[in-house]
């Protein structure tokens, strides 16, 4: 990102901006960071493929992107889990 004139924008800069913007907005408080981490896990929440939120992060392998985002595989497990057990169940029919 840069200014008008081509000079770069200092990262904090676009933070200070985020921030007062909530604050003018009325909103709960997140820092701007925290933004990456709420797409990231609604997208794997959504069934988007690792691969492809590893790649919109600039994760150098996968295995980044899924060992930061384990907190979602709670909820994926189980409805993996489920998704099985009704492969299993329709399999006896």
């Amino acid at each position: 990102m840069c200014q008008a004139d081509g000079t770069p924008v200092h990262p904090k800069t676009l933070s200070y901006i985020f921030e007062r913007e909530i604050r003018r907005a009325g909103l709960l408080s997140i820092r701007l960071h925290d933004l990456r981490h709420t797409h990231a896990t609604l997208a794997l929440r959504a069934g988007v493929h690792p691969r492809v939120v590893q790649e919109r992060l600039g994760h150098a392998n996968v295995s980044i992107t899924l060992d930061t985002y384990s907190h979602v595989d709670l909820d994926m497990q189980a409805a993996a889990a489920a998704r099985v057990a009704a492969l299993v169940a329709g399999a006896d029919q």
